[in-house]
């Protein structure tokens, strides 16, 4: 089961990783929405998986850390905001500058019927 929990985990931070590192804003607040619902389920791991246990002392003989359930509800909320900033600012950078682009600038694509030099004629 934790060979899994952290397969997953190392899948999201993998995927987040490689879209923030992408040319367009949108993959870049995707990627980096991914990025931090790996650090969420990090957190929440932290606290050790443990089934039927409840988060309060003294309710079952088994409880779990009620600090990393605490921290992963304040990361949602304040990466929701993130996100939603974000988000924001890309639409507005796409309406200023005409294009989606991180750095503001299209790239060039080479023309495909241009010819290859140096080879037989």
């Amino acid at each position: 089961m934790e060979g899994l929990y952290a397969f997953c985990v190392g899948l999201l931070t993998a995927c987040g990783i490689f879209l923030a590192l992408r040319g367009r804003s949108f993959s870049v607040v995707i990627g980096l929405t991914l990025l931090s619902y790996a650090v969420n389920l990090f957190l929440f791991a932290s606290g050790r998986l443990k089934l039927n246990a409840a988060a309060v002392l003294g309710q079952s003989e088994q409880y779990s850390d009620p600090l990393p359930q605490a921290l992963v509800l304040t990361a949602i909320v304040i990466g929701f905001a993130m996100t939603a900033f974000a988000v924001i600012l890309a639409m507005r950078a796409r309406a200023d500058l005409g294009n989606d682009h991180v750095d503001g600038t299209i790239p060039t694509q080479p023309n495909p019927t241009a010819r290859k030099s140096g080879g037989s004629q």
